[in-house]
């Protein structure tokens, strides 16, 4: 099997399941596919695995938990906090 197939596969595989824990693979394993390079890859992966693991949250947990405008925001903060979430909604991407 080609990597190309293999990568197709694992693709519609977690589309298809909707699990969390196989999306986490889908870029790493798509930089590997596309560049070949392993060491990327694999920092990539471990990387959001350390995060996963030291903050008990998924690094879109953490994201979405930033965007949340708090109390002692600076006004540039709460700027682009309110900036980013327009674009969420423009490009319906809200979830």
């Amino acid at each position: 099997m080609s990597l190309k197939k293999i990568f197709k596969i694992i693709c519609l595989l977690a589309i298809l399941t909707g699990c969390a824990q196989n999306t986490a693979l889908l870029g790493p394993a798509y930089t590997l596919a596309k560049s070949g390079n392993v060491y990327q890859a694999s920092l990539t992966y471990s990387s959001d695995q350390a995060i996963t693991k030291m903050t008990g949250k998924s690094t879109g947990q953490n994201i979405k938990e930033i965007l949340i405008p708090k109390k002692d925001d600076t006004e540039f903060q709460k700027m682009v906090k309110k900036r980013i979430k327009e674009t969420r909604k423009k490009l319906k991407l809200t979830n």
